[in-house]
């Protein structure tokens, strides 16, 4: 069975994120102990994995930051709904209610709304919205 490709990229997203700098250092300290002494590898090469590495280190810092803005967003989009009227889809089917609060959730916003019978529905998120009112 073929993986597409986006799955391989999330999966060396995943390898390189669990990778520091440190470990990424002890891999080249390793390979200058283990090299052949009558081939060494040359100063242009070390100098190239360290910019990868760096590169690479660079790449997972901005990957955080940037998941951290979208968690940041997406928090500021839920609080200019409190009060609003809004359409969502659930598990259940479509609802439509007030949104009466807001809460976090593993750092996920979720909303509770109240419908028009009274009753409250709890834990929609904003990509359940389908409409604002």
């Amino acid at each position: 069975m073929a993986t597409s490709p986006i799955s391989g990229v999330s999966n060396i997203n995943a390898a390189s994120a669990s990778l520091s700098m440190e470990d990424l250092l002890r891999v080249m300290l390793t390979e200058l102990t283990y090299q052949d002494p009558l081939k060494p590898v040359e100063n242009k090469d070390f100098m190239a994995q360290i910019a990868q590495f760096s590169s690479l280190d660079a790449s997972r810092q901005l990957n955080q930051g940037l998941e951290r803005l979208l968690g940041l967003q997406s928090l500021n989009q839920s609080v200019g709904l409190l009060g609003k009227t809004i359409d969502a889809n659930t598990g259940t089917g479509a609802v439509t209610g007030v949104v009466k609060s807001l809460s976090l959730a593993s750092g996920e916003p979720q909303m509770t709304i109240q419908v028009a019978d009274g009753r409250t529905i709890a834990g929609i998120t904003i990509g359940q919205v389908q409409s604002i009112r």
